[in-house]
């Protein structure tokens, strides 16, 4: 009995440190980085200026899982979004430190024209 349990808690031991590691994730080509503060869904504001989320729009937290953007309200955050065709915000990544870390990353659209690196997610101005 204590042998099954004592097997128990080793297995559990063992998987606990994997779901803990974080998800590298993948930002496209054209994300830009920004500050992002929600103020009344789907008004914003991105770089201190007034935007708007587009329809359907996708917030993804630190741990890549949705966020409602109502629960987001009056928070400063770090973010990679991109725009949709119309100007609108559409996908909005939440960045965690280590992603922050990556500098220089554009934050205009005339600054994609530096050479990306998809592999390792960094930006090299020309």
């Amino acid at each position: 009995m204590y042998r099954c349990a004592l097997a128990a808690l080793a297995v559990a031991a063992s998987i606990a440190p994997a779901t803990a590691q974080q998800i590298a994730r993948n930002f496209p080509q054209n994300a830009l980085r920004g500050a992002l503060v929600v103020e009344a869904p789907p008004e914003i504001m991105l770089n201190g200026r007034p935007a708007r989320l587009a329809p359907g729009a996708r917030i993804r937290g630190q741990d890549n899982l949705l966020q409602m953007s109502a629960a987001l309200v009056g928070q400063h955050l770090l973010v990679n979004y991109t725009l949709d065709p119309l100007g609108l915000v559409y996908d909005v990544w939440i960045l965690r430190q280590d992603e922050a870390d990556k500098k220089p990353w554009p934050v205009k659209l005339e600054q994609t024209t530096w050479t990306f690196d998809p592999v390792a997610q960094t930006w090299t101005k020309p």
